[in-house]
């Protein structure tokens, strides 16, 4: 330190802080030597104390004001230096400027999943995040218990002790509450009231104060999310059987807006559905008699027809949609069909399995008028 920075550091008669930074916890007040002029003006401002130390001692603090530093105002100081009759020369102390404002926003979350016993899904593993608020409520402890020494103290080098203090307590609080976990949604003012009550003690013997202390989300791992996802997704479907029994209708009626697919859907993919169901609904109310030793083979079904239309090949139609080619008008008994087995194509009335529909439930046209 040069001879001009000496002498004006000797000079000084105003001691203060003028804080602009948005972190700063404590500051200490840098002279030479640490020696203050007799007389000199402390001035602490709003949110602030003033703390003297003298050899390590912690001697006087000083709230918002202004003041002169002699015998009168330092009644410890004047003591620990044996001040009987005042003093006109510097004296040495140590001051350090303590903010006494409330830090907002600070961040407190697990770093690794909290293992629980939830009584509807048995163990799992929650993460927990959420803020808080921190001020200094004795500067005194505060100064003894963390910051000794530190020229300059900040957040950033007490936040990381105060986040493992409140997710210790977060642990012990989810385990002991037995809030289900699909309830903690519903209970997080609740926990943070538990948390914050049982932080307080905890934050005083730093000499620190915990005004409010939020949890914002507690939420499950991903994996663990997916497989809940999974079972909401089916809760929502409900029966699964009358589930599959409306997405089939619902093909089916995709599928009829197409004619020149509906033979196509119905005979091959539907009719074996329709004879995988019925077969399931016969084995469940009858399956000895169905299943059991010597059972006969299955009914072989009947091959579809094609139809000769306006000269050009329709089909495959099952006897449900033949009854309905009659109904229309397009399937006469003149008509030519044709399926797998027969040698070539014949008038519908001349093939005995169409000509039977004719007579019995499909409805004859009249003669085509001449």
């Amino acid at each position: 330190m040069g001879i001009w920075d000496r002498l004006r550091h000797e000079l000084i008669d105003i001691v203060q802080f003028l804080d602009d930074s948005s972190n700063t916890l404590v500051y200490r007040f840098e002279r030479f030597q640490n020696e203050i002029k007799h007389g000199a003006k402390l001035v602490v401002r709003e949110g602030q104390a003033a703390v003297f130390v003298n050899e390590g001692k912690l001697a006087d603090v000083f709230g918002p004001g202004t003041y002169t530093l002699d015998t009168k105002n330092l009644p410890i100081l004047a003591t620990l230096l044996g001040w009987k009759y005042g003093f006109e020369s510097p004296f040495k102390a140590e001051v350090y400027f303590v903010s006494m404002r409330t830090f907002t926003d600070l961040k407190w979350g697990t770093m690794n999943p909290i293992m629980l016993r939830d009584p509807e899904f048995g163990p799992v593993r929650l993460r927990a995040f959420g803020t808080y608020t921190m001020r200094v409520k004795d500067p005194g402890v505060f100064l003894k218990t963390i910051v000794g020494t530190d020229s300059r103290f900040t957040t950033e080098e007490i936040v990381n002790q105060l986040r493992n203090l409140i997710v210790s307590e977060i642990a012990g609080v989810l385990g002991s509450s037995n809030i289900p976990m699909l309830d903690l949604a519903g209970n997080y003012p609740k926990v943070s009231a538990i948390v914050t009550e049982k932080m307080k003690p905890e934050f005083e013997k730093l000499g620190l104060d915990l005004p409010k202390l939020l949890v914002e989300n507690i939420s499950l791992p991903p994996e663990v999310e997916t497989a809940l996802d999974k079972r909401s997704s089916m809760a929502v479907v409900g029966n699964l059987d009358a589930y599959t029994k409306f997405q089939t209708a619902e093909a089916i009626r995709d599928a009829a807006k197409n004619p020149g697919a509906v033979g196509t859907f119905v005979g091959m993919g539907m009719g074996q559905m329709f004879a995988g169901q019925m077969a399931g609904s016969a084995g469940a109310s009858g399956g000895a008699q169905m299943g059991g030793p010597g059972a006969p083979p299955p009914l072989t079904q009947p091959s579809p027809f094609f139809l000769a239309i306006d000269g050009r090949q329709a089909g495959p139609f099952e006897p449900a949609l033949l009854r309905a080619k009659i109904a229309s008008g397009e399937l006469r008994p003149e008509t030519l069909v044709w399926r797998a087995g027969m040698a070539n194509w014949a008038q519908a009335k001349d093939v005995s399995e169409v000509a039977a529909i004719f007579g019995s439930g499909g409805i004859a046209p009249p003669p085509v008028p001449r």
